[in-house]
């Protein structure tokens, strides 16, 4: 059978660093607050002239680098944002456009934090389905630029960012010791819609809006909602937290990470963790956290690795894949 192995992954931050001790300038919280709430000691901040698609033009090319290959091999572009450039066209034809692609197609997927799990389990459908070879899916965000800066219960969670991955046809046994994505378990319920949104669009207000959030509530639901998906790509492949080499989760909160892999009883250790240094990037946290798990050689050939993400909607998944 058809599986889409992983070939290439990438990462771009923007150039500013901004620090819990400078949260403290901007809004009443304290270094103390944040980290024992969340685990964020720092965020990076896009500055003049970095934007979503500039970004994901970043982590396209090192992703592209990393694989040896250049945009002419690729089929399909997939930008899961939260934050495009334009309200149309879709931020991922701009970046196909700037790595001087011309052909092929390009689209925006749209699911929040949860946009690269979902992107990366449609990039699957299409190579499964014969329709594509290469797929490079980036997840990237500028949240900073939606975000309330006297909020202090929001503003200082979110971070931008952007991450890269390729995923490439290959021959598998159709068992779960093939390389590549062995299974995939979305969810979704807009009935909580209310407790993390933006107030504002196109045809409700005419405006970007700003992010709301209820923090409590996200947090009641996360975990319970992370560790069902989970246990189903467990079921579906017959596999187990004991198989599990690497936990690469949504980096949102860094209790609802720990809180989750302990339910599910995949060891600290196998639990890779960036949201210190990135703080919630949405839909770029997980390539990010891949790309510093793979770039340090953390991450290693045949290694089994579970993808994991809730956002907004609420939206939440999970793939399981093998390195």
């Amino acid at each position: 059978m058809i599986r889409s192995v992983v070939r290439g992954f990438g990462a771009a931050l923007p150039e500013r660093v901004v620090t819990n001790r400078d949260m403290e300038k901007i809004v009443e919280t304290s270094d103390e607050w944040i980290v024992q709430r969340t685990g964020i000691r720092q965020r990076y901040i896009a500055g003049e002239g970095e934007t979503t698609a500039s970004l994901g033009e970043q982590a396209a090319r090192a992703a592209l680098d990393n694989a040896g290959l250049t945009a002419a091999d690729i089929d399909l572009i997939i930008c899961a944002t939260s934050t495009p450039d334009n309200t149309f066209p879709a931020t991922a034809v701009n970046i196909q456009n700037r790595l001087g692609m011309h052909h092929g197609f390009a689209f925006d997927m749209q699911a929040v934090c949860s946009g690269f799990v979902y992107a990366v389990t449609t990039a699957d459908s299409y190579i499964r389905g014969g329709l594509a070879k290469r797929v490079l899916i980036i997840g990237a965000e500028t949240f900073s630029r939606i975000l309330d800066w006297t909020d202090r219960t929001t503003c200082v969670l979110f971070g931008d960012g952007a991450g890269a991955l390729i995923l490439e046809a290959a021959e598998g046994e159709g068992t779960s010791q093939d390389r590549g994505v062995l299974t995939a378990s979305l969810r979704s319920d807009g009935a909580h819609k209310d407790k993390l949104y933006v107030d504002g669009g196109p045809s409700s207000t005419g405006t970007v809006g700003q992010l709301r959030m209820e923090g409590r509530e996200v947090f009641k639901y996360a975990v319970g909602m992370i560790t069902d998906v989970i246990q189903a790509a467990f079921d579906t492949t017959g596999t187990t937290a004991d198989d599990l080499d690497w936990l690469v989760p949504h980096q949102a909160n860094r209790r609802i990470i720990e809180g989750s892999a302990k339910k599910l009883g995949i060891a600290p250790e196998k639990v890779v963790i960036t949201v210190d240094l990135h703080g919630n990037t949405s839909a770029a946290s997980i390539p990010l956290a891949i790309a510093a798990a793979a770039g340090d050689g953390r991450i290693k050939k045949g290694d089994l690795v579970m993808l994991e993400a809730m956002g907004g909607g609420f939206t939440w998944g999970a793939v399981l894949l093998r390195w």
